[in-house]
């Protein structure tokens, strides 16, 4: 109990907040019976509270004198300084994110995410690296770099439908994050009727959005804001300029609308820029509307975007080991000529289809004139792919349309009118299309089949009655076709299986010598044949999958030689195909409708060929990238199959000799701007039908032949390639090598697993879990306690803990080994460590305050330190939710101070190289009551807080300053530039149009006041932004905070106050002078061997010398230890052995042997300790003979 009185300024009480000390800041008195109380809470920040006289029986004051009492245990001070250590992992571990994924990142990965992406607050970024390029990787690694933060709890990435559940298992299987996608049914299930309010990680299909406008109004709920929105395929949310206004699109709007309700929101797309800059800055008003206000006027509106987003092309990415990431690709195109039935069929189709075209480009409702013509282009597209395919999608559309004629038939008996206009079927617009082709390719093959099947041009009964009778002679032709197996173009793929895999064994098979498939033009060498290799087949159909799976299996001879992926297989079975593929060397084709062209991978091929051409070239390239991807280290081949002498085939041929003529002189890269290709305006899929249309026409053949050349025009192609460059980010070797070095550095100073683990186990223990031990560091949670599952409740954003765990482990290597269970991958993030971690600060945070007493064994002096713990935050101007300044840096500092007054910075966890005091050891009155400990004192902690002060927050802020400061100038000056051009324009406008007026010549469409409104409008926003800006501009430090601090006591003085000799066996010969003398010895060996050393033992990062190995990019982490000849152990502290074990081939214990002579030898050690120590052990000592005999010459 504590009075009231007793509360001054600077004294540590207890029992003002739930647990911890507050610190008092001023006290003021109201009577004799109340005060009102200002503190300081453990991380610095201050309140306020009434208290009364009976208020005091819950007070309790630290200490008086001394803040610090230096009593706590020791062994639980050291376990509770790592959980705060770890509570904050990404102040120690640079690159956490990566240490606690399944993922190997590669060096444009990681430069998106930890130099373009994380240091941008608030992130409004584009991330447009080119196809193949792991964008899900980076959305992942950003996502736990935030959410180690405490920046995101609530998190939405939309996507299109045929990607939701590839993003799904990415994000789970390699970062642990549990979205879930969101469907009908969760959403009428919702217990609060808002199931966006119930769920943190959501995956939404884009058309699910952005054509629903009940589940917009759910998504604006005012507690319903996002941390982070991902739009994957954003250039699917674009809008364009036409006719002099913007066309928005429901997924633009909807992209706006999400733009307003999330503090972070990236866009994810390889094809960002469509060749117009007007549209493009339209797309880029999603990032910053202020900064792309109005339409662009070119000459006016230049606008440098190089701040906003990040382009990577697959020319420049490179390896660790800088050299290329992707290899060269190939395309060659197959020509075959159609039978004579065969080209029969072809043109008895194609009439009918000319023809059906015609009749709906008659009918009033455009509407259904477009879903007709879309019908129409199906058929066409199937009586290309294959002789299975368009018999049975004639066969379908006979007998649907039959169906309907005969309720016509009984509605007209009935009396009704004879016309059909209005009869059932779906009614698309271009957009609806659109939608189609982003759908999951299920339901794109569902719509497909129900389009086809229904709709028609036929306005009466009678027309009804014709168009089946033209389907029934149709449908009997490719009858005979089928039965009598004529297929030119399977013949062609035959041969090509055959040159692929073994010819001798296939050539039994082919009755025709195999044509060549090559325009003459040099590659280099087509791929060897052999059995051993995977092929990728891609059609367009279902029937011709089908079709093609059972020909190939018998012309391979195995049935289990295919695999298939189509959107009529579930997830499950589509992944245990993907496996198949990936790993069954019995299986060696994969056949794959366009379910496979999106977000699989499939690098384990090199080899595919395009059985079926799609009508939209985005397509190309998206089946491309699936073999043309990271992790393919061979150059990728593919074969395209087009029939000659076909209106759709000519078009398709011209395209690719074009194609293949660009890419001998602009190299590979010409795949990646296939999407682009603009002819004359308008989308090849047009092109193909005007040839269907009208390829009869010598003139229409001619202008097609001219605008498939013009598309190709090499300074199109080129202005596209520059495009594509548009805020391109090179990678060169230097580049490369400095990343590299600092991810050497971040895996030697990584937490996960070693330093995870042992706080894990032993902090698990405490809190009463059982853990046992099952295979090598793998374990089985047998029991979470009850404060632990509750703990998860209040703070978990995923998944929750379980109640018990068949196996956990902390590295990731051992999360799935074969014929083993499977284990949780625990790491900073996983709800059973966040739960630990925050249990144990909640129940012993107040132990970092009291401070404890620790003994460094390798200080054979006499003089006491103190080491303090601080944070150092830094805020801006900006409000948080809950009315705070925004904190935008921080760190945690290590502070030491000895007894003659010298402050240093220590780097890492200086704390577990020192142990606690043992029972029998002088206690903390008797240390503190010696001469030695005099200069302790309140003062102290003052000090500490002045060294950081002075010393550490000045290079803090200006980092900090320098890196936002900048960002905000460009910002600044965009915006302003932008909106006050765009005032100008509108205030103009005004006169002009107040001047047309007066003069009687008003102008309909707009009038003299709007545009006055408009201007004053945008002066409202320029000044409200203008504001914000400032707000971001004032960067300020906070006052440091002191979380904790500890008394160091050498061995030295515990063995003077105890009379204790100091034996050579336990006493370390690590003089500062005989260290200092090994570790130049060291350096020297290092250059004589070609390297380059630094000296970083005074950093005491586990290590003493880093040496880097000249144009790799790699180092070399060096401990040395200066020994005499003759000694009996080497003391090795704990940091420094798990630094060994985070860099096992790249760590060396170097040892300087100092002879009777005068002279030394060097001893390298590779390897050198094998398993970390138990938690409460600071150093472990080592057989030096031991160790001498494992050593090796340096080199």
């Amino acid at each position: 109990m504590a009075r009231l009185e007793e509360l001054q300024p600077g004294t540590s009480v207890h029992g003002v907040l739930p647990s911890g000390i507050a610190t008092v800041v001023s006290v003021q008195w109201f009577g004799s019976e109340a005060l009102e109380l200002t503190y300081k809470d453990p991380t610095g920040k201050v309140a306020n509270e009434l208290l009364y006289r009976h208020d005091e029986p819950r007070l309790e004051i630290v200490e008086h004198g001394r803040p610090w009492s230096f009593d706590g245990d020791g062994e639980l001070f050291r376990l509770v300084s790592e959980a705060q250590r770890i509570h904050l992992a990404h102040l120690f571990d640079p690159v956490l994110a990566v240490h606690t994924s399944v993922v190997e990142p590669l060096p444009h990965q990681i430069t998106a995410v930890y130099e373009s992406m994380l240091p941008r607050q608030p992130l409004r970024f584009l991330l447009a690296d080119d196809p193949g390029a792991g964008k899900t990787i980076m959305a992942g690694l950003l996502m736990k770099e935030l959410i180690a933060r405490g920046d995101l709890q609530r998190c939405l990435v939309v996507c299109p439908g045929s990607l939701a559940e590839q993003w799904q298992d990415e994000l789970y299987r390699r970062f642990n994050l549990p979205f879930e996608i969101l469907t009908n049914d969760k959403l009428e299930a919702a217990r609060t009727g808002n199931w966006f309010l119930e769920t943190n990680l959501v995956i939404a299909r884009l058309d699910k959005l952005s054509r629903n406008e009940d589940v917009q109004q759910k998504l604006q709920a005012p507690d319903g804001r996002w941390d982070l929105v991902v739009c994957d395929e954003a250039h699917k949310l674009s809008a364009t300029f036409f006719g002099g206004e913007v066309k928005y699109t429901k997924r633009y709007r909807l992209a706006q609308l999400l733009s307003t309700l999330t503090r972070h929101f990236l866009l994810m797309t390889a094809t960002p820029h469509n060749g117009k800059e007007e549209d493009f800055q339209l797309f880029m008003a999603l990032l910053d509307g202020d900064r792309f206000e109005g339409r662009f006027r070119d000459g006016v509106h230049a606008a440098d975007v190089s701040d906003l987003m990040r382009r990577m092309v697959k020319e420049s990415l490179l390896k660790f080991d800088a050299t290329p990431l992707f290899p060269e690709r190939i395309a060659y195109t197959v020509p075959y000529r159609l039978s004579a039935t065969e080209a029969a069929l072809y043109k008895a189709v194609t009439d009918y289809v000319r023809e059906e075209f015609n009749r709906a480009e008659a009918l009033e409702n455009d509407k259904r004139a477009g879903t007709v013509g879309f019908a129409l282009t199906i058929l066409q597209r199937r009586l290309a792919s294959s002789p299975e395919a368009i018999y049975q999608s004639l066969r379908r559309r006979r007998e649907r349309l039959e169906s309907r004629l005969r309720e016509l038939e009984i509605l007209q008996r009935g009396g009704e009118a004879g016309s059909i206009i209005a009869s059932r079927g779906p009614v698309l617009d271009r957009e609806d299309e659109e939608d189609l082709e982003d759908a999951p390719d299920s339901e794109m093959e569902a719509a497909e089949e129900q389009i086809l099947d229904e709709a028609t041009a036929a306005r009466t009964i009678a027309e009804l009655r014709t168009e089946i009778e033209t389907l029934k002679a149709l449908e009997e032709l490719a009858l005979r076709i089928r039965r009598g197996g004529e297929d030119k173009k399977w013949r062609e793929l035959a041969t090509l299986l055959g040159e692929i895999f073994t010819p001798a064994a296939i050539a039994n098979h082919l009755a025709e010598d195999p044509a060549p498939y090559d325009t003459g033009a040099p590659h280099p060498p087509k791929p060897k044949p052999s059995p051993h290799q995977k092929l990728v087949v891609f059609t367009e159909h279902r029937d011709t999958l089908n079709y093609l799976q059972g020909r190939i299996a018998t012309l391979l001879g195995r049935q289990q030689a295919v695999v298939t992926i189509h959107g009529g297989i579930g997830r499950e079975e589509r992944l245990k195909a993907q496996e198949a593929f990936k790993h069954d060397p019995e299986v060696q084709v994969l056949l794959a409708t366009d379910a496979a062209g999106e977000g699989i991978n499939l690098q384990r091929a090199h080899l595919m060929v395009n059985y079926d051409l799609p009508w939209n070239p985005n397509r190309l390239e998206q089946r491309f990238g699936r073999i043309h991807r990271i992790g393919q280290t061979e150059v990728c081949h593919l074969w395209n199959l087009v029939a000659d002498e076909t209106r759709e085939g000519d078009v398709y041929r011209r395209l690719l000799d074009k194609l293949e003529q660009a890419r001998q002189a602009l190299g590979g890269q010409v795949f990646d701007v296939l999407g682009k290709l603009q002819f004359e305006g308008r989308p090849l899929r047009e092109l193909l039908i005007d040839a269907i249309r009208y390829g009869e026409q010598p003139e229409v053949r001619a202008r097609l032949t001219q605008v498939v050349e013009n598309a190709f025009d090499r300074g199109e192609i080129q202005d596209l390639l520059e495009d594509r460059a548009l805020a391109h980010d090179a990678m060169d070797a230097s580049r490369v090598h400095r990343i590299r070095e600092d991810m050497e550095r971040a895996e030697a100073r990584r937490l996960q697993p070693h330093y995870i683990e042992s706080f894990f186990l032993e902090a698990f223990r405490r809190l009463g879990g059982t853990v046992k031990k099952r295979e090598p560091r793998r374990f089985e949670v047998t029991h979470v306690p009850a404060p632990v599952r509750n703990r998860d409740r209040l703070i978990g954003i995923g998944e929750p803990v379980l109640a018990r765990y068949e196996r956990i482990a902390f590295e990731k290597l051992l999360v799935a080994p074969p014929g083993q269970p499977l284990a949780a991958f625990v790491c900073p993030g996983h709800p059973l460590l966040d739960a630990t971690i925050d249990l144990t600060l909640e129940r012993h945070r107040d132990l970092l305050r009291r401070g404890t007493v620790l003994v460094d064994e390798r200080d054979m002096g006499t003089q006491p330190r103190v080491l303090f713990y601080l944070e150092n935050a830094i805020q801006d101007g900006s409000v948080t939710k809950t009315g705070e300044r925004r904190v935008v840096s921080k760190r945690l500092l290590f502070v030491e101070i000895d007894g003659e007054g010298t402050t240093r910075h220590l780097n890492y966890a200086p704390y577990l190289d020192y142990r606690p005091a043992q029972a029998g050891e002088p206690g903390v009155a008797e240390i503190l009551a010696r001469s030695e400990c005099r200069w302790i004192s309140k003062e102290l902690e003052a000090r500490a807080q002045a060294h950081a002060v002075t010393r550490v927050v000045p290079e803090h802020v200006a980092e900090v300053r320098g890196r936002k400061l900048a960002l905000l100038d460009k910002t600044e000056a965009a915006v302003k530039d932008r909106l006050t051009k765009e005032i100008n324009y509108w205030d103009f406008r005004a006169e002009q149009l107040k001047a047309q007026e007066q003069a009687g010549k008003a102008v309909a469409r707009l009038n003299s006041g709007e545009a006055r409104k408009r201007a004053d409008v945008l002066q409202s926003r320029l000044e409200k932004r203008m504001k914000e800006i400032k707000r971001e501009r004032q960067i300020a430090p906070l006052p440091p905070v002191v979380l904790g601090g500890l008394l160091v006591v050498p061995a030295g003085l515990l063995a003077a106050m105890t009379g204790r000799a100091i034996t050579a066996v336990a006493s370390p010969v690590d003089t500062h002078a005989a260290a200092a003398r090994a570790r130049a010895i060291i350096m020297e060996t290092e250059r004589g061997l070609g390297f380059e050393p630094v000296d970083r033992e005074l950093d005491k990062l586990g290590y003493d010398i880093e040496s880097r190995v000249p144009g790799t990019g790699r180092l070399r982490f060096i401990e040395v230890k200066g020994r005499i000849s003759g000694a009996q152990t080497i003391t090795v502290t704990r940091n420094e052995i798990l630094t060994s074990l985070n860099k096992p081939d790249d760590f060396i214990l170097a040892i300087v042997e100092f002879l009777d002579s005068g002279n030394q030898r060097v001893h390298y050690i590779r390897q050198p300790f094998q398993r970390e120590p138990d938690f409460h052990a600071a150093s472990v000592n080592y057989s030096f003979a031991e160790l001498l005999a494992r050593a090796e010459v340096p080199s």
